[in-house]
């Protein structure tokens, strides 16, 4: 076991793109010994798990696990399943996109809890993001609080040696302009992280699904150059 002490542990969910790699260096600049958790659930954009690897290594991750859970066989979503990526669509005009995967955060989280019970930490980090985010509900600060009451009676060092485990979302009410702004600050280099729900065949971002018009514009707002590469 690491030597440092559990307050000074963090897991925390790496999916590779830029909200998560800013939540890392966000644990790391606290000082924190950071385990990190990437979740190979079936998703369209596998290429986000070779961001997560690199990422990890930038930052300086204590370690880095990845699991390999198959939502596909559930499906639901544009990102496991058959249907087509929407491009260029009009954010919040049809309620929660497609491209939600049916509970995955909680998933996820759930996962990353049982990494922070190995590893004995307290903090579990998640770059989940209630400003610019594209209407997920499992984003929202009420699902998170959810989460983190149910931490302290779903584990064992939650009921049996009243560990109280805290869900940190660093980025939570920042916008997306802000979040780069940070991250460029803390020395992420976004060189390394992927966004893009739907990459082309030769490894580019196809620039105009949901998560690539978000990151386009928050570099933008930011004015700061987005290193991505677009097909458009």
């Amino acid at each position: 076991m690491s030597p440092a002490t559990p307050a000074a542990r963090a897991a925390v969910l790496l999916s590779g793109g830029l909200d998560s790699a800013t939540a890392l260096a966000v644990a790391r600049a606290e000082g924190l010994e950071c385990h990190c958790l990437t979740v190979d659930y079936g998703q369209r954009h596998r290429i986000e798990l070779e961001a997560a690897k690199a990422v990890a290594h930038h930052l300086g991750a204590a370690s880095h696990r990845v699991v390999t859970l198959d939502l596909r066989a559930i499906g639901g979503s544009a990102l496991t399943g058959d249907m087509d990526v929407p491009k260029n669509a009009v954010r919040g005009a049809e309620g929660v996109p497609v491209t939600y995967v049916p509970a995955r955060n909680t998933v996820l989280l759930a996962l990353l809890l049982g990494l922070a019970e190995v590893v004995e930490s307290r903090q579990l980090f998640i770059g989940a993001n209630a400003v610019d985010y594209s209407g997920y509900p499992d984003c929202r600060p009420a699902f998170l609080r959810a989460f983190e009451e149910l931490t302290s009676l779903a584990t064992r060092a939650g009921a049996e040696e009243g560990v109280r485990f805290r869900v940190r979302a660093p980025l939570l009410h920042l916008s997306k302009a802000g979040i780069i702004h940070l991250g460029t600050d803390l020395g992420v280099d976004y060189s390394l992280t992927w966004s893009c729900y739907d990459p082309t065949p030769d490894g580019r971002a196809c620039g105009r699904c949901d998560s690539c018009t978000l990151r386009r514009r928050g570099f933008q707002e930011a004015g700061i150059s987005d290193p991505t590469p677009y097909a458009e």
